[in-house]
């Protein structure tokens, strides 16, 4: 069932480096070191994101990089509107005369995303609420909007038809 060992030194020895094992999980579980643990439960995914501060204190703090966020957010906004299919989709309704809606869309996008971008680097935590709000929210909100913009315009265009006849 168990290993023998030589030596009650070797036992010894053993049970010691099993001791510090267990010591260092639990801090890793306890949290003493958040940046630590954040970093063993996500497999380094928000190594990037986190940064280690000593405040006035001396106590040391993890804080968000909102830098780095941001700017992989507006990365990806660009990359997202300057490959070439929204490239191609903006030739090809410019042509069947849709070019002013989706220049709309893309006009609303960038402002969105500079108005997110300025609140999240902001020192205010409402408008650092109100900036993660937007990068959240602001899709949904859009895509509603232009839902009822639709069926009001669906029916408007049906009450006209009526009319007609």
């Amino acid at each position: 069932m168990g290993r023998e060992y030589e030596s009650l030194e070797e036992l010894r020895r053993k049970k010691k480096l099993l001791k510090t094992e267990i010591n260092d999980l639990e801090n890793l579980l306890t949290f003493k070191n958040t940046k630590e643990s954040l970093s063993a439960f996500t497999n380094g995914l928000t190594d990037q994101y986190l940064q280690e501060k000593v405040d006035d204190d001396g106590d040391e703090k993890v804080v968000l990089r909102k830098d780095v966020i941001a700017k992989q957010i507006t990365s990806e906004i660009k990359d997202a509107f300057i490959s070439k299919n929204t490239a191609m989709g903006i030739a090809s309704s410019a042509f069947k005369g849709g070019a002013g809606d989706a220049l709309i869309k893309l006009a609303i996008t960038a402002f969105v995303g500079n108005y997110a971008k300025k609140n999240l680097t902001s020192s205010s935590w409402k408008k650092k609420i109100l900036g993660a709000a937007l990068i959240y929210l602001a899709p949904i909100a859009l895509k509603f909007v232009r839902k009822k913009l639709e069926n009001y315009q669906k029916n408007k265009s049906v009450s006209s038809m009526e009319q007609l006849i």
